[in-house]
């Protein structure tokens, strides 16, 4: 990294440090809240992001038919994430959240830590094979916790999944947890696929030091379309 870069990203630390905070703040208040201002915060948010979606479809392609079908298929894959997390209770809410927190933080450090062979430089040029490993081990870990913290009885009864902690079950929470960081990963992979056809570098500007909506929640998006897929299986 160059250091004009280095020193920017510096720079911007304050800034990127305040708008993490107020995100924050936002979601877990919305959460706790809950109901319909939870439900509006989540269309609200996929709104944001398909709006970028859409902005970076247009510059990715001057083709017509193109973008109308790309548009549809957006309105689909946004459309399903978002329905999963307003229809979602606390536990499958926290669930893919917590996916998606694990995945990216233990892919950046793992992969800065270890490097190695890219898995798609010519897509997202930070992305290694140790990364993915690295963030399929923090989201196994994470759906093992939940369900531990569940069923053990640490966040009460009104979570309780009524499954024996068992060395099978926990294995089939942890095989879950890697899985789904696999499609957290590849919905960063298609963010940044569609960024560089319409050759920019954040979905928007909306988020100081963030970049845009869509930036933020890329990777939940195919975790909540797969959890809700699921625990509908599940549920029949």
């Amino acid at each position: 990294m160059a250091d004009a870069e280095v020193a920017t990203r510096k720079s911007d630390l304050p800034v990127r440090l305040a708008s993490a905070v107020i995100m924050l703040a936002v979601a877990i208040a919305a959460l706790v809240i809950g109901g319909r201002v939870f439900e509006t915060f989540v269309v609200l948010v996929a709104l944001a992001a398909f709006v970028e979606f859409i902005l970076l479809v247009v510059k990715a392609t001057p083709n017509i038919a193109y973008r109308l079908a790309a548009i549809i298929a957006g309105a689909l894959y946004f459309g399903a994430a978002a329905g999963v997390l307003a229809g979602a209770g606390d536990f499958l809410i926290v669930l893919i959240v917590g996916v998606t927190i694990f995945t990216d933080t233990f892919a950046y450090f793992t992969g800065r830590a270890i490097g190695g062979p890219k898995i798609a430089p010519a897509i997202s040029p930070s992305k290694t094979w140790a990364g993915l490993l690295g963030g399929m081990i923090g989201a196994a870990l994470w759906v093992v916790l939940w369900v531990v913290a569940i069923d053990g009885g640490i966040v009460g009864p009104r979570f309780d999944l009524g499954l024996p902690l068992m060395a099978e079950n926990l294995g089939l929470a942890a095989l879950l947890g890697a899985g789904l960081a696999v499609l957290a990963q590849a919905g960063d992979f298609f963010e940044s696929w569609l960024k560089r056809r319409a050759g920019v570098k954040d979905s928007s500007r909306l988020i100081p030091g963030h970049g845009g909506v869509f930036d933020r929640i890329d990777g939940m998006l195919p975790v909540a379309i797969a959890v809700g897929a699921l625990a509908s299986l599940l549920a029949n």
